[in-house]
């Protein structure tokens, strides 16, 4: 416990953009694009530097990935297959939530795997490639089961760092 609280106590949103600098942010956001091209589906990036040190005891980042995905309403697309990445950055840890759509299609497993891959780069500080490797794996899913002409863009393709 006292590692994780020191760990929210020395990250901000400094820290984040030092790690993910503006240039960073700006190829996530193309890369987003381009994920969901041939797709019906939306991937959203949360990256969130840290919680409130009376928080860090108790709270899980899954819950608070769910947060977000009702705040941003990630659950609000045409066909229920939004998807949210959610990175606590002080901890490194990644959470996927999938909307009902794409989740009867994908197996809990594979999106394990996407999680475990991204932390795996992060555990090496290598933010943007551990993030564009989980958008083109999320985007690889959803072409394979929501294939479609590219409709309008129901979510924004810019990260977000709260």
């Amino acid at each position: 416990m006292k590692n994780r609280t020191l760990a929210h106590a020395l990250t901000s949103k400094r820290t984040v953009r030092s790690a993910l600098p503006e240039a960073s942010m700006d190829r996530l956001e193309k890369l987003i694009g381009m994920a969901e091209r041939g797709t019906s589906g939306q991937i959203r990036l949360v990256i969130e530097a840290t919680w409130p040190l009376l928080h860090v005891r108790h709270a899980k980042a899954r819950t608070r990935a769910l947060d977000w995905f009702s705040q941003l309403r990630v659950w609000d697309t045409e066909h229920n297959n939004g998807v949210l990445i959610y990175l606590l950055f002080a901890e490194r840890r990644v959470e996927i939530v999938a909307d009902r759509g794409i989740s009867r299609c994908v197996a809990q497993a594979q999106w394990d795997a996407i999680c475990h891959d991204m932390e795996s780069q992060f555990a090496q500080h290598e933010f943007e490639r551990g993030l564009s490797g989980g958008v083109t794996a999320i985007g690889d899913l959803l072409r394979e089961h929501f294939s479609a002409e590219m409709g309008h863009n129901e979510q924004t393709d810019r990260p977000v760092i709260v």
